[in-house]
């Protein structure tokens, strides 16, 4: 069974960066793709970001194009998502997750793992 852990939420203003960090709780994420989701009070979970197995291989919301840069290191089991020029409209929990069989969709019904998520509040 993968657990997964996101740390490194929390309150900025606008404008400010965030680095949201997903440890593994085994080293089978190595060959899985990973993905980094969002999810606002009221609103249904949505992409943001993915990474293949090997790291060569990413895939981003429009929203997070040019702002986000998602990024693994397979030799501690960590997922990153550096987050800049954060806006209020970022403001969500954060999930971490694990495609065993993808290379970076954005289709979130694809993953099977999750972690119980972060919060990011960017203030106005």
């Amino acid at each position: 069974q993968v657990q997964l852990a996101e740390s490194g939420g929390g309150l900025v203003q606008a404008g400010g960066s965030l680095r949201l960090s997903c440890a593994a709780s085994v080293r089978s994420i190595t060959t899985s793709a990973m993905g980094w989701f969002r999810q606002a009070p009221g609103m249904e979970r949505e992409f943001v970001a993915a990474v293949s197995w090997s790291g060569s291989a990413t895939n981003y919301a429009d929203s997070a194009k040019g702002r986000f840069t998602i990024s693994r290191d397979n030799s501690k089991n960590t997922v990153d998502l550096q987050m800049n020029s954060l806006k209020p409209e970022d403001t969500a929990v954060y999930y971490c997750a694990a495609d065993s069989w993808g290379s970076g969709s954005a289709e979130i019904y694809k993953y099977e793992y999750w972690g119980q998520g972060t919060q990011v509040t960017v203030s106005s």
